[in-house]
Parts: structure tokens; sequence; C-alpha cells
């Protein structure tokens, strides 16, 4: 890791005009991320647009094969897989450290898949000089179970997930927002980001179907947290999306191989990184997408023993997948590699 020598790096971002894109640079201005020169990338429709970061105007360059990357440190890289795919080459060869955003090398074996809360020693073994960002759902899962984890070992988790529209991108979120003045003007409804409208409705379908009756966003989150954790735990999920705008809601069953106290949980709960406890049921307090939208943390309430397990406990978590389920995540990724460089 050569590039991160210096007390300020050239940084890169990939699929700037993004939503990922664009926290991106919120999140990188409010963290004082130390960069000394900044590039930014997108496609050929993006390219000449100009955005603010600290003041300075900055033009999107068209994302192409060559030598763009020399010099740069560390490229974060949020512009869908199969570009990931066919630009890593180009974005690597100079000793760049892509943080990839995208699935397309999550359960690579020579990739760390990192979440810094529950393995962030991982991300300084990535002979590729590439470091994957896990799948949102799976960050603020594995982000909550850690704190079990610590206390007991995790056999089988159930999640049903409840994902916001800001899930499937920006477009997205404003296709909800089109929709709903839609149906109240009595307006044909818009449709096109999703399988039927979401405006007043849920879809249990949350990317494509594979043969075992799951979805891919559904294996993701089998997949990657046993990776992640480095753990033989079994997960099964059920994600559907839900019309609210942003951060995620899941709904957690955890089987431990010892039975836990729920004020040790509480406990653990409270003393994690990167957890919020909001946990008071008696006073209406417990989280809700609407109040965690923009902020950095996993939200923790509802937790409760497991009426049909003896070894089991529920909780509720609600957390920002733009910002920790994408973003932010990446960022302290880099964060980690410059403070332990």
């Amino acid at each position: 890791m050569q590039l991160f020598s210096e007390k300020k790096l050239k940084v890169a971002i990939v699929g700037v005009s993004g939503a990922v894109g664009q926290e991106f640079l919120r999140v990188l201005a409010e963290r004082d991320f130390p960069i000394d020169e900044l590039l930014l990338f997108g496609s050929a429709r993006s390219a000449g647009r100009t955005y603010t970061f600290r003041g300075n105007d900055y033009v999107v360059r068209e994302l192409r094969h060559g030598d763009d990357f020399k010099g740069v440190a560390i490229a974060f890289v949020s512009a869908g897989a199969s570009v990931s795919k066919e630009f890593a080459p180009d974005i690597t060869k100079f000793g760049t450290i892509m943080i990839d955003n995208s699935s397309a090398f999550r359960m690579d074996d020579s990739v760390p898949l990192v979440v810094p809360e529950v393995n962030a020693e991982d991300a300084k073994m990535c002979p590729r000089g590439i470091i994957a960002n896990p799948n949102c759902t799976t960050i603020q899962m594995v982000v909550a179970l850690k704190a079990i984890e610590d206390l007991s070992h995790i056999k089988r988790v159930h999640v049903s997930t409840y994902q916001a529209a800001s899930g499937a991108g920006a477009s997205a979120m404003a296709e909800l927002e089109q929709q709903y003045r839609e149906v109240l003007d009595g307006k044909p409804v818009t449709v096109e980001k999703f399988a039927y409208q979401l405006a007043y409705n849920l879809i249990p379908h949350i990317d494509v179907f594979t043969d075992n009756g799951y979805t891919k966003e559904e294996m993701k989150m089998y997949n990657e947290t046993r990776k992640i954790m480095h753990s033989d735990v079994q997960v099964s999920a059920t994600c559907v999306r839900v019309p609210s705008l942003r951060a995620h809601s899941e709904s957690i069953w955890v089987e431990t191989e010892t039975p836990l106290n729920l004020e040790d949980v509480r406990e653990a709960f409270r003393a994690a990184d990167g957890i919020v406890l909001q946990d008071n049921p008696a006073e209406k307090e417990y989280p809700m997408p609407l109040f965690v939208s923009g902020k950095d943390a996993v939200y923790v309430g509802r937790i409760r023993q497991d009426l049909a397990n003896p070894n089991g406990l529920t909780f509720w978590c609600v957390g920002d997948q733009i910002r920790k389920g994408a973003a932010l995540n990446a960022v302290q990724i880099a964060e980690y590699l410059i403070d332990n460089k």
C-alpha cells in the first residue's frame, strides 16, 4: 500500500452521479477525509457534470480504459458489477486500492468482504488490490450480530427485511414519490423501477429469484454473513421492498449456542461500535426509518426473548443503507487502511 504513505491522498470516485456516489462526497467531507486530489468518474452520460466538494468544483470524467488511476491511492467504486469487473484491472494496475460497492467480487476468495466493526483486519489481506463492500442489508445485520456473537456463538438467524425505495437508487426514490402523487391525483401510476406499484404496497421480491426459491438478495445475506463473520451460521432471509424512501429495517431472530440474559444483550449493544440502542417500548421508543435516515449508526430496539426457542432472542434494527449500507462503510474501510498502513 505504497500510495498510502502520504499524509493526504489522491482519491477517485467512480459512479459519482448515482445515489451512493453523491453520498461518498457528503461522507468524505463530513469526516474530513485526507484528500489532496479528487478525481470523479462516470458514464458518458454523466461526463461533464460538475460537483462541488469542500468549496471546489470538480468535473466528471468519462470512465475509460487506460492510465487515469495512476497515483490514485483509493478508488471508491459504485457503478454496478459489470463496470467493476471490466475496469478493475485499469483501476488497480498502479497500486490503487479499489473499494467496490457492487456484488462483483464479494464472494471471490481472493477479495476481502469487510465491515470494519466486524472484521476490519481482513481489509489488509487484499492481494488483488480490491476490497468488497457487502450488500446493504448484510452490513447492518452483521454490525448487530457481532455484539451477540461476542456473548455466544450464533447458530441460526432468520431475518425479514423491509427495504426502502432508495435501495434501488435515486431514480427509484423519485418514482415512489411520483407514484404517490399519481395515486392521489387519480392518474395512471408509473411503474418502471419495480415489478409492481410500490406506493401503498409491499413487494416481496428484491433481485432475481434463484432455483431454490430465494432471491439473490436473500442469498447474499446467507453467503456474505458467513464470509464476514468467518462463521458457520445458518441464515434464512425474506427481503421485502416497502414504500418508505430511505433506510432499511430488519426483524431478526437469532439462536445462540447458550441462552443469553437480555440485559447482557442490551449492554453488549450499548457498548458496541456503530450501534445506537433505542429500546424503550414503554415510552414508544424504537428505531424507525423516518428518523434513522441520514444517520451513521445502526439502530437496535424491540429486544426480547424468543417465545419459541429458549436459546433464541429477537430484535429490530434500522440503518441508512446509503450511508452505513454503502458509502460510509466504504469510507470506514479506507480510514482503517490509513490508520493501519
